[in-house]
């Protein structure tokens, strides 16, 4: 069972590396953060800084897109961080959610998605890849890596084709019944393929905040209901709001009364945009309560497949939640 956390690169750039050094000296094995570059800063520039001052952390971005930047720089981004540092990158990929809307942009399709992390991992791998017709490989890679990609995704078509192409399998939410679903209909697609289902990683990524006030960690985290809302608004106009086997009815029931979004308030406490999530949804999709509510949510996530847990720390107790985590969580989740 691994460990990540989740950061938004807010400057300063030093804060970002101040809590990476303070997750991986209380045990956390990952640090990712967000892939917005008008939104935060630019993740990748940060990341050098990240590795430099850590010694074990693996870092990478929860998630970047085929969009933002051309195929070839993503790869030699990652290419030249492991250079540097050793093999300590991963990329979680997606369609391109905040980073494409915000500037006007949509996110692409699925199938360009599979063909950027293709050319991506092949060219980190120091392998020729075919890029748009261009025979191509980076010719100072002397020996490859082999960039662990992971996808995230909740329809049934972006499941399906994380299960045919994907190292991992990113879950933005930490509801065990949506986790069981998902999990399921990934692995069946990597059947299909002829993979090995138990080779995927499964990550569950979702807030987490330790204390005994469960209201105000519910408005410190409602924003990420919101957040979810904004993908799973766009499989209810894909499939509409009553047709489970697609959209499970918890999905598609609480965005009934989503108006909007507001992408300026994007992961952040407090996101006015938020307001129609109710509180079961904040309990079911974030890890709420005292270190041993954690402690039972994260054993029960475990036994339906997750190997990952991820914590968005966009809260007010960032520093809490890590130590409690580090003294507490963390030592008793594989008893």
């Amino acid at each position: 069972m691994d460990f990540g956390v989740v950061l938004q690169t807010d400057p300063p750039a030093s804060r970002v590396i101040e809590l990476t050094r303070l997750a991986e000296a209380n045990g956390f094995s990952h640090a990712w953060t967000f892939d917005s570059h008008v939104l935060w800063q630019e993740p990748f520039v940060i990341y050098s800084r990240m590795l430099a001052e850590t010694e074990r952390m693996v870092v990478g971005p929860m998630v970047t897109n085929p969009g933002t930047r051309d195929w070839t720089v993503l790869a030699s981004l990652f290419a030249t961080l492991n250079d540097m540092y050793g093999d300590r990158t991963i990329c979680g990929m997606g369609r391109g959610d905040s980073a494409l809307r915000y500037i006007g942009r949509k996110p692409r399709t699925l199938a360009k998605m599979v063909e950027s992390m293709e050319v991506i991992r092949g060219l980190v791998a120091g392998d020729e890849v075919d890029y748009d017709g261009t025979p191509l490989r980076i010719p100072w890679i002397s020996e490859g890596w082999d960039l662990p990609m992971w996808a995230a995704g909740y329809g049934p078509k972006a499941l399906a084709t994380i299960g045919r192409h994907a190292d991992g399998f990113i879950l933005q939410l930490a509801d065990p019944q949506i986790l069981e679903w998902t999990v399921a209909a990934v692995r069946a697609a990597a059947v299909d393929a002829g993979r090995d289902p138990d080779e995927i990683a499964v990550c569950v990524v979702a807030p987490a905040y330790v204390g005994d006030d469960i209201g105000h960690q519910r408005e410190q985290l409602r924003w990420f209901g919101g957040m979810v809302g904004n993908h799973v608004h766009d499989l209810v106009k894909r499939y509409g709001s009553d047709n489970p086997e697609m959209v499970p009815e918890v999905l598609a029931d609480y965005i009934a009364a989503r108006e909007g979004y507001d992408y300026d308030h994007h992961g952040r406490a407090g996101n006015p945009s938020t307001d129609f999530v109710p509180d079961a949804i904040v309990d079911r999709f974030c890890v709420l309560g005292t270190a041993a509510d954690h402690i039972a949510k994260l054993r029960e996530l475990t036994t339906l497949g997750m190997d990952h847990f991820g914590v968005y720390l966009m809260h007010d107790d960032r520093e809490g939640t890590l130590n409690a985590y580090g003294e507490q969580v963390i030592p008793r989740i594989d008893l």
